[in-house]
């Protein structure tokens, strides 16, 4: 399977021991590829100015550059008529969607999407799903959703996997409810794109959205890419540089004439270091094979799941009850108790870190309102917080274990140094882990 840089990384902890750091956060941002760092190291010397420049290294950028959108059309399955678009990230790509809907579009979306997906339609006429009971209740709430809802466009806001439990949605199914009902769909695959193949033109999905720190390439791109039409009739995304063809001056006022796809909507110098490095993730993931990284993946989460369940007062999260679903590596739980005191999520993950190296997620998510539902009821101290543990390339059985044995220990006795809480969360006293070199001096009150 393909190496992550910093697969080796050692991190120290407050005892003065240095431990291989366990990353269980890979919902939040994948580590980067090795040869995705390889790729990036070999187009650094030939970085220039992206369209603009006549000089041998602006074309080989250029070609760079646009070579990537043929590679990034192929890894999403999308019609060989797509348009790629460039992007920041997925939020970045919703949102570029969410300025292109024609006036009097609604909007229909699940109240357990990520952030990203529940608010990029400001300008829109939304209609909320509310939280289904099951995978058949969300097609039937669409369904009905879409039966009653007045003339004019549809688009239909589809979530891969959940960022906060990784269970996979019925996608193909949705997606074919919609297309009945006249509607268009955008599928959210910033947490799926990392870990299964995708198909969008199978799935019958009209755009697809994606990271490139969810997908092992951190350097900052990310894409939309589908049908042409509404992005090509729209008002450029952000105005500026590369977004036009012709500016003049006419009786005081600007003239413009704005550029076709795909540079409409790409104004600025284009992040080529981002866009080739999440080319190069693309065709890395397709080449190792999804069977090998599926198989990888899912035997770590059976261990990760079987374990949380053996400990007392832990609740894993799940968006639907009942048999165990098909899901991603991404698994959302909550601590009743630590150490016989009510527990904090914060200080939780704060120990992992401080005593045993492993990095976990807290809070809600950016999907709050899904966190909440999923809360609700339990035996929390905090019903608006949970921990979050993420699987994926550079993930370890040892990793596994040493985060089950840390909670273990925890619920039973509590964190073992002494903690602070100040406004910004929890913090060890004292903490006597150096930074690196590099970033010194940089933390508050230093």
């Amino acid at each position: 399977m393909p190496d992550v840089v910093g697969a080796a990384l050692r991190v120290p902890l407050v005892t003065g021991r240095w431990v291989q750091y366990a990353n269980l956060d890979y919902a939040a941002t994948t580590p980067c590829l090795t040869e995705v760092h390889h790729q990036v190291n070999r187009l650094l010397p030939w970085y220039s100015s992206v369209h603009r420049g006549a000089g041998f290294a602006s074309q080989v950028s250029t070609r760079t550059y646009e070579r990537a959108r043929e590679t990034v059309r192929r890894f999403v399955g999308a019609p060989v008529k797509a348009t790629v678009l460039f992007t920041r990230n997925t939020t970045d790509a919703l949102n570029l969607l969410g300025r292109a809907v024609p006036f009097g579009t609604t909007v229909f979306r699940f109240a357990t999407d990520h952030h990203a997906a529940l608010l990029s339609w400001r300008g829109s006429r939304v209609c909320r799903l509310g939280a289904p009971a099951d995978p058949a209740d969300a097609v039937r709430l669409l369904a009905k959703a879409l039966a009653d809802a007045p003339r004019g466009p549809k688009l239909v806001v589809l979530t891969g996997a959940s960022n906060v439990t990784g269970e996979l949605w019925p996608v193909a199914e949705l997606a074919a409810v919609a297309a009945g009902h006249g509607a268009r769909t955008v599928l959210d695959a910033a947490q799926v794109a990392a870990h299964r193949p995708l198909d969008i033109a199978a799935l019958g999905v009209d755009w697809v959205a994606l990271s490139g720190h969810k997908l092992y390439a951190p350097f900052g791109a990310g894409a939309l890419v589908g049908a042409a039409d509404w992005p090509a009739a729209a008002e450029p995304y952000l105005a500026g540089g590369g977004a036009t063809t012709r500016v003049t001056e006419e009786a005081g006022e600007e003239r413009v004439v704005w550029a076709g796809l795909p540079h409409r909507h790409e104004a600025g110098s284009p992040n080529v270091v981002g866009v080739h490095a999440l080319a190069a993730a693309c065709d890395t993931l397709s080449a190792a094979g999804w069977d090998a990284i599926t198989g990888h993946e899912q035997r770590l989460a059976a261990r990760l799941l079987d374990g949380l369940a053996e400990i007392p007062g832990v609740r894993r999260l799940d968006l639907w009850r009942g048999e165990r679903r098909p899901r991603l590596g991404v698994v959302s739980f909550s601590v009743a108790r630590c150490g016989g005191e009510a527990a904090d999520q914060r200080l939780i993950a704060t120990a992992l870190s401080a005593e045993h190296g492993i990095g976990v997620r807290d809070g809600a998510f950016c999907a709050h309102q899904a966190v909440r539902a999923m809360l609700r009821g339990a035996d929390a101290h905090e019903p608006d917080r949970a921990l979050r543990a993420s699987i994926g390339l550079g993930t370890t059985a040892e990793h596994i274990d040493r985060l089950l044995t840390a909670l273990d220990d925890l619920v039973r006795h509590g964190p073992r140094w002494a903690y602070r809480n100040p406004e910004e969360g929890w913090w060890p006293v004292p903490d006597p882990r150096p930074l690196p070199e590099f970033v010194r001096g940089l933390r508050s009150g230093e």
